[in-house]
């Protein structure tokens, strides 16, 4: 099952913030028309943030591009308008919630192991471009509705947020621009960037996905651990 149209009230209702969704809590809506409660300031403003602030606000991107493609309702929650205006961070807890519900394509993954249309089984690879627009996804509908395994997800967080390949009014370099010097000679951070990004092995952006949260994690923890 995929919702072909205005998604939005439905997405919300569905997977309300209340249970743990990443997204704002939704109050009403009248014809095209979608309430929903205040979040905070959007992404974009964190652009030039502290450091350790926008660690902190990739690894929650990372994690919420893990949970909507994963997670135990077997539904993928695909987000294909991503850019620093369709996502917002609390000012109390600096919890990053996506305020766009309306661009999601929302795939039933045990209806689809039913179904079992071809290659259902195959691992779905998103086919980086690099465009001259600002946050352009190139993605295929028919393959999201289709496939069980979907890099979908972490290829447009890692493209259109946090990569150098991340081009937004004017600027580029990503949340994670100008890293500190230790990080940058380290190079693994650009390393699975560039592989999320735009993978140079098979299936890589899938487990460059992975080590890039766990990576962003521990620079989380060790940031935690100075400011003690």
């Amino acid at each position: 099952m995929t919702l072909a149209f205005n998604p939005e009230p439905l997405v919300l209702q569905s997977f309300p913030s209340d249970e743990g969704w990443p997204f704002a809590k939704y109050l009403g809506a009248c014809g095209r028309v979608v309430a929903v409660n205040y979040v905070g300031e959007e992404l974009w403003s964190f652009y030039n943030a502290p450091w350790d602030k926008r660690v902190d606000l990739a690894r929650q991107l990372m994690d919420i591009a893990e949970q909507l493609t994963n997670n135990d309702f077997e539904f993928a929650l695909y987000l294909l308008d991503v850019s620093f205006d369709n996502f917002a961070v609390g000012p109390r807890d600096g919890k990053v919630i996506v305020v766009d519900a309306e661009n999601v394509l929302v795939a039933d993954k045990r209806l689809i192991k039913q179904n079992k249309p071809e290659n259902y089984d195959v691992w779905y690879e998103s086919r980086f471009e690099d465009c001259d627009k600002e946050a352009c996804l190139s993605f295929s509908k028919e393959s999201l509705c289709n496939r069980v395994t979907v890099d979908h997800n972490y290829y447009a967080v890692c493209q259109n947020l946090l990569s150098r390949y991340a081009t937004w009014r004017g600027t580029t370099g990503g949340l994670l621009h100008d890293p500190p010097a230790h990080v940058a000679k380290d190079g693994q951070l650009e390393a699975l960037l560039d592989e999320c990004t735009n993978p140079k092995k098979r299936y890589g952006r899938f487990t460059a996905a992975k080590e890039l949260r766990d990576y962003l994690t521990q620079l989380v923890a060790a940031a935690s651990a100075t400011a003690r």
